[in-house]
């Protein structure tokens, strides 16, 4: 609950200063004490009018998610199940979907999501991908649900743009607040290890209980989830992240269809510490390959993983490039392969032996 600060005993020389205020200024108070005229205000502006549109229409595919998780009294043994936390969500489709961060139901047993109608439905898990921080979770109304967050891109986005975040924060239900794209192509550390790439940063005001919440542009689409703050002090200060929505259309409609996300992959082994490590100490950038699985797409082609021996590790092919864009962490290789998908053949740039060398691979699906 936001702190509110109280108003405490008004001293008695306040009071009699008021009273010798009004004293004299009393010829200058209405004599009958009526209220005050209220000044025309005139029409909206045009960009009030936009932004009041866009969130009217938005609103109803908003929805607010609350989870609870089951404990074990020590003592007798009891299940209870108990709350866990609050977070936003939106309507994907007419069949129920609705989507969200994985952080904001990761760990519970159970999730109840709100309409902007007021009534509440239980929420059962369809799948996640930790790695992207999506979870897609189904409602079954009974009744025809709102409509779908209209869907926009994001690989067009540029900074400055305006956008505005609806959210849950602090549990203030269907909150709105805008900003401008501050920068694009972030990367942030995820629960899994792993980085996750190409966020949106936006000075939009986002708090706890924004998490899984549409990031719109001034046409209303959706262009991201947004997903994380950095603050020292745990509340917005300006630098906020969302998930991009081309990201999100990839990801979401194969949780859909297999209740899970799989990357793309092509058969090597990776290592995001032993990388770097060894990156280091060969004074390059890029991904060092650790092993090929056999009969993989990159063993067709023959990409050569790393050797043990009584000296230590020698290596293999370093990646340093995917189709020209450079790669130089575990992260940033992984989500170069998530733009593509099983079947697409892409180019790697190899840095062997001291050469740089380039090979051609089709990605599979991974496992």
């Amino acid at each position: 609950m936001p702190h509110l600060q109280r108003l405490g005993a008004t001293p008695v020389y306040a009071i009699a200063l008021l009273f010798a205020c009004l004293v004299h200024f009393a010829p200058v108070l209405a004599a009958d004490g009526k209220p005050r005229p209220v000044a025309p205000r005139g029409d909206l502006s045009a960009e009030e009018k936009a932004v009041i549109g866009l969130f009217e229409k938005a609103r109803d595919s908003v929805v607010f998610i609350t989870t609870r998780e089951q404990v074990r009294d020590f003592w007798t043994r009891n299940v209870f199940s108990v709350p866990r936390g609050t977070g936003s969500g939106f309507i994907w489709d007419e069949a129920g979907h609705v989507v969200t961060n994985f952080h904001v139901i990761q760990g519970a047993s159970e999730a109840t999501v709100k309409l902007a109608d007021g009534s509440d439905h239980k929420a059962s898990l369809v799948g996640v991908s930790p790695a992207h921080d999506i979870a897609v979770l189904k409602i079954g109304a009974g009744r025809r649900l709102p409509a779908a967050v209209p869907l926009g891109t994001s690989h067009d986005l540029r900074v400055g743009q305006s956008v505005y975040a609806i959210g849950n924060p602090f549990g203030l239900d269907w909150t709105l607040t805008k900003g401008i794209i501050s920068a694009l192509d972030r990367s942030l550390m995820g629960d899994t290890g792993l980085s996750i790439e190409h966020l949106i940063q936006t000075d939009a005001a986002i708090n706890p209980g924004n998490s899984g919440g549409p990031l719109l542009d001034s046409a209303g689409r959706l262009i991201g989830i947004n997903t994380a703050i950095y603050s020292p002090s745990g509340a917005s200060a300006g630098i906020g992240f969302a998930v991009p929505v081309d990201t999100v259309n990839r990801v979401v409609p194969h949780i859909v269809r297999h209740g899970r996300y799989s990357r793309p992959t092509m058969g090597i082994e990776l290592d995001d510490g032993v990388n770097q490590r060894l990156t280091a100490m060969l004074n390059v950038k890029g991904v060092a390959v650790l092993r090929v699985k056999p009969g993989s797409p990159a063993a067709a082609v023959g990409l050569q993983g790393a050797n043990m021996t009584r000296k230590g590790i020698v290596p293999g092919d370093i990646i340093t490039a995917v189709d020209g864009k450079p790669v130089d962490s575990v992260g940033k290789f992984a989500a170069r392969l998530d733009e593509f998908k099983a079947g697409d053949r892409i180019r790697l740039t190899l840095l062997r032996q001291g050469r740089s060398v380039e090979v051609s691979v089709t990605l599979q699906q991974g496992e």
